[in-house]
């Protein structure tokens, strides 16, 4: 029987698609995937995402477990409220999870893990935790839920609508949180637009949600979450990167700290990648998807997220390809058996609502951006 999150009913009553992800029932949309799409990249909207999993490290020795734990350095982390992204890798290198990680306090981190890997997660740091000789304890807190506030009007529109918010929360930098009432606000999320990610106390989100749409925060589903990640050149677990792909070769390479003498789960077996992550612009008509091969001057490739953006009008795609693939190069998708032009970029595609891609098209290829 699929999860259900304390939102559940307000996704019934307006009227959301409901379908399985991660375990989960979830909405995909309510009604128009693209106008949910475009409701975030111009004004604001909200995302139930208490399907994700919150879990404490407490203790101690919390900050030095998770220095271990975590490919990116926690001790970057100097403030209680300072967030960072991070991978957890295992031995061989591999992607166990990407999470975010928030310094609470001297002996107190807060992870936000996928709801997808959760369990997975939450048994791999138990067994780290027990073979550290360190005071730490690992508590998920499943009473919490999580909506996500999006757009260049979010932040705006979440002060009117939530009590004692704005005071706790408008002095803060991106990555960056504070407690305010009985929640936690931060300055995170995963659409490239600007926002907020609140962890309630799950009797209190339906309340928050209702307030929150009266405020004119459109409700929005898994299919505009992903497209709109998708333009932000942000990975998803399970399509862009997992334990068989190391962070090097999944454009995550920035969240790998080796700077200090650090050792960290999976750091010795990190090496220079034979292949990349890649931003793709299909150029033909047509529509990218995953798992279509990437045809290139050095080599063949895959692309691992593919969609038609709303805000470019034309169609996307993550790719993993040889190393020696660089962003300008052009490439040829496979497609129903048919080649069509494409070229490769960084990511992102899109920033601050607008095409971040232009620089890599020809002036006959910009009319659809």
């Amino acid at each position: 029987m699929l999860k259900q999150t304390v939102l559940n009913a307000a996704h019934r009553a307006a009227g959301a698609k409901l379908v399985e992800f991660g375990g989960w029932e979830m909405p995909l949309h309510y009604g128009s995937q693209i106008e949910e799409h475009h409701a975030v990249r111009r004004a604001a909207g909200m995302f139930d995402v208490s399907h994700m999993r919150v879990v404490e490290v407490l203790g101690a020795g919390a900050r030095s477990f998770l220095r271990y734990a975590l490919a990116n350095d926690v001790a970057k982390l100097a403030a209680p409220g300072r967030a960072l992204y991070s991978c957890m890798l295992d031995a061989r290198g591999g992607v166990i999870d990407d999470l975010i990680a928030y310094f609470v306090a001297a002996d107190a981190f807060r992870l936000v893990v996928n709801a997808g890997t959760a369990d997975k997660d939450l048994a791999w740091l138990a067994r780290l935790a027990a073979q550290r000789a360190e005071e730490v304890d690992v508590v998920p807190r499943p009473d919490l839920a999580l909506i996500a506030v999006q757009g260049p009007y979010a932040r705006e529109l979440a002060w009117r609508a939530l009590a004692g918010l704005h005071a706790a929360s408008a002095a803060l930098a991106h990555f960056e949180g504070a407690f305010f009432r009985d929640g936690f606000v931060a300055r995170t999320g995963y659409t490239g637009e600007d926002g907020f990610e609140l962890m309630l106390p799950a009797p209190l989100a339906p309340r928050a949600w209702d307030a929150l749409a009266r405020a004119n925060v459109r409700p929005c589903g898994l299919g505009a979450r992903d497209t709109l990640r998708l333009e932000a050149g942000l990975n998803l677990y399970g399509q862009d990167m997992d334990e068989t792909t190391s962070p090097l070769e999944s454009g995550l390479a920035w969240t790998v700290d080796t700077r200090q003498a650090r050792d960290f789960v999976g750091r010795a077996a990190l090496a220079a990648p034979t292949r990349v992550l890649r931003g793709i612009v299909l150029l033909d008509p047509g529509v990218l998807r995953a798992h279509q091969p990437v045809h290139t001057a050095r080599g063949e490739g895959q692309t691992t997220s593919g969609s038609f953006a709303p805000t470019l009008g034309r169609s996307i795609a993550l790719a993993r390809v040889p190393a020696g693939v660089a962003a300008g190069d052009p490439v040829e998708v496979e497609v129903r058996g048919r080649r069509l032009r494409a070229v490769a970029v960084a990511p992102p595609f899109v920033r601050s609502g607008a095409s971040a891609i232009e620089r890599y098209l020809e002036p006959s290829q910009k009319g659809q951006s």
